[in-house]
């Protein structure tokens, strides 16, 4: 269901502090929000950092699902179970309700079919946790308008020719998707530069986070 736009505007209530080089920011912000003792499936887990972080810091029991090579050994090489597989192709190997939490942090706009990625993520998972960069943020406007090149930003930090991201998304856009999907948005959370965004999230948030579910 798509947020109202009081909704929207608001900050969750709980403030946020979050420290600057430590792990990144909105890995801190999930590992916040997933419940200690959890069951936790990392989708594009990469080196394994959060799972890492939530079981240190929550005593989560986490597995990673990671298409990359040296992401897979990196796992390894913490202790970490991982499954070298490629998330366009599904998640046949996890049955419905399996985990507590399924992840998937700033991976959705790097994958070819995000929309089964969602889909699958909501059958293997009770709750969602997304995260992506916001191509809706005025920095990313401002230097496409003034420039006419693609832009980079912090959270976009690539050039056009060499980045991984070929679905970019606006906070709308995935509001306008949980819609159409019949996707419940229990909380959402707007960020730029570590700090929380209160108003206006679509221009101002560099990076938005939803905790989603099935409706």
């Amino acid at each position: 269901m798509r947020l109202s736009k009081e909704t929207r505007d608001v900050e969750a209530t709980t403030e946020i502090a979050l420290r600057p080089g430590q792990a990144r920011i909105d890995l801190q912000l999930i590992s916040r929000l997933v419940k200690e003792g959890s069951s936790v499936l990392d989708l594009g887990c990469g080196d394994g950092e959060l799972l890492s972080l939530l079981a240190a810091q929550k005593g989560t029991r986490g597995t990673g699902v990671e298409i990359s090579e040296e992401g897979v050994q990196q796992c390894i090489a913490r202790g970490l179970p991982v499954h070298h597989a490629d998330l366009d192709e599904g998640l046949q190997d996890y049955p419905d309700s399996s985990f507590d939490y399924v992840v998937l942090s700033q991976t959705l706009q790097a994958v070819r079919k995000p929309l089964l990625v969602l889909r699958e993520m909501l059958r293997v998972g009770r709750l969602g946790i997304v995260s992506f960069p916001n191509f809706g943020y005025w920095r990313v406007r401002w230097e496409l308008l003034h420039t006419g090149r693609m832009p980079k930003t912090k959270s976009l930090p690539y050039e056009w020719h060499d980045t991984p991201n070929i679905h970019l998304s606006t906070v709308r856009d995935f509001e306008d998707l949980c819609q159409a999907e019949s996707i419940r948005v229990v909380q959402a959370t707007y960020l730029c530069g570590g700090r929380e965004i209160r108003f206006w999230p679509n221009i101002r948030a560099d990076i938005a986070l939803f905790v989603v579910e099935r409706c």
